[in-house]
């Protein structure tokens, strides 16, 4: 993104229009709750409309703001631990209602994220970052401020609870034939 022509209401807007969705769906994935999902995001846009000049390059736009709202995740986490009766409460992500302009897409997500909910916390923001938001492992790893050999091992550890619990999910569902026979 080349900010030179444009004016600083237009680059921030740019910015908003093509971080807001995979920034909604980390933060989804990190709260498991809408309202508090929408909080984080809107979070991360403020601090990038107040700090965000202090970027040198704006090629870094995307770590940076995935790093801003990971932190102000766990700030907001540490609160929860201290003061429980203000924690982040809301519903499931299994009972969200999709709300995107690519349903085939939320579809997905939405199968995908009560899985990930049972993941260990530790591996879910580095599997979330990966496959809903398709970072990179040195994004990732500057994002969550760790080597990029923990990333990848927190990304294959995920990934195979992230299996074990999708495919709990599958044998959990009744019979192909008893749904035809139900659905008739």
């Amino acid at each position: 993104m080349n900010g030179s022509h444009m004016n600083s209401t237009e680059q921030f807007e740019a910015i908003v229009n093509e971080h807001y969705e995979p920034l909604y769906r980390f933060a989804l994935s990190l709260t498991r709750a809408e309202p508090d999902a929408c909080d984080l995001t809107q979070q991360t846009f403020h601090t990038w409309a107040t700090k965000g000049h202090q970027l040198r390059h704006l090629t870094k736009v995307k770590t940076w703001l995935f790093t801003v709202l990971y932190r102000s995740f766990l700030v907001a986490k540490r609160r929860e631990y201290r003061f429980p009766h203000s924690s982040l409460d809301g519903e499931a992500a299994e009972n969200l209602q999709a709300d995107s302009p690519e349903p085939d897409a939320q579809a997905d997500v939405c199968q995908v994220l009560p899985a990930l909910a049972r993941v260990d916390e530790v591996y879910q923001a580095a599997v979330a970052l990966y496959y809903l938001d398709d970072c990179s492992y040195r994004e990732i790893a500057a994002i969550l401020e760790v080597p990029i050999g923990t990333v990848k091992s927190r990304i294959a550890r995920g990934i195979a609870q992230l299996k074990e619990f999708l495919a709990d999910d599958i044998r959990a569902l009744p019979p192909l034939e008893l749904i035809a026979q139900n659905g008739a």
